[in-house]
């Protein structure tokens, strides 16, 4: 049985008919492991994962650019399916390019804290966090004793990104050893998403920055 229905009543603001949603996770920093709920959505159901060239070191501009380029290789609307920094990824890409159009909402699944003083080096370039209201629906998850995200920042996250909250309770970094196994609640919190009034129903974005020079892929 499939994950959702895929054909989203809202899709036809993209082409004039119904077609299928585009269900696309985005791993967080070192991808996600076997027993990770992304994982296991993506053997179990077909979600498709988004795979970023450097997992061990990941530039924020670089990262942004391959959300970027696999959502224009389609006009079907896209649920962003984040974990970890994977949320961090959709608020920067959301608050710098022209085709959020292209998504028609977010899970956002602990995200971290990536400007508290023991952040690893390997993410300093994620600083300062993107905090623009986000142009398409959104929920965020968030654990009571994430060790990487106090639960009052994560609130401030999602207060800032116009997106509710769903407080999990203690369930770690709800990650692979958190023992969600194929996540039944996340599940339900997908088959809500997917079903949201897309923009422009939702409040208008604050003007687009341009991407910062800090954030540009490097050149080949």
């Amino acid at each position: 049985m499939p994950l959702l229905d895929r054909r989203s009543p809202h899709n036809d603001k993209h082409r004039g008919d119904r077609m299928n949603l585009r269900l696309l996770t985005l791993p967080g920093w070192q991808s996600s492991g076997p027993t990770h709920w992304q994982t296991r959505w993506e053997q179990v159901h077909g979600l498709r994962r988004v795979e970023q060239d450097d997992w061990l070191w990941p530039r924020r501009g670089d990262w942004m650019t391959r959300l970027e380029d696999v959502l224009l290789e389609s006009a079907a609307p896209a649920l962003l399916v984040a974990h970890s920094l994977g949320c961090q990824l959709v608020a920067a890409w959301a608050a710098h390019s022209k085709h959020t159009g292209r998504v028609l909402a977010a899970l956002l699944v602990a995200p971290p804290d990536t400007e508290r003083p023991d952040t690893p080096p390997q993410l300093h370039s994620w600083r300062p966090m993107s905090r623009q209201r986000l142009p398409f629906a959104a929920t965020v998850v968030a654990s009571s004793d994430d060790p990487y995200c106090a639960l009052d920042r994560a609130r401030s996250l999602a207060d800032d990104w116009g997106a509710d909250l769903v407080v999990a309770g203690a369930c770690g970094h709800l990650n692979g050893d958190s023992g969600l196994a194929e996540w039944p609640d996340g599940v339900e919190l997908l088959h809500s998403l997917a079903g949201a009034p897309p923009y422009p129903s939702r409040p208008a974005p604050v003007q687009r920055r341009p991407w910062p020079a800090n954030d540009q892929p490097e050149e080949q």
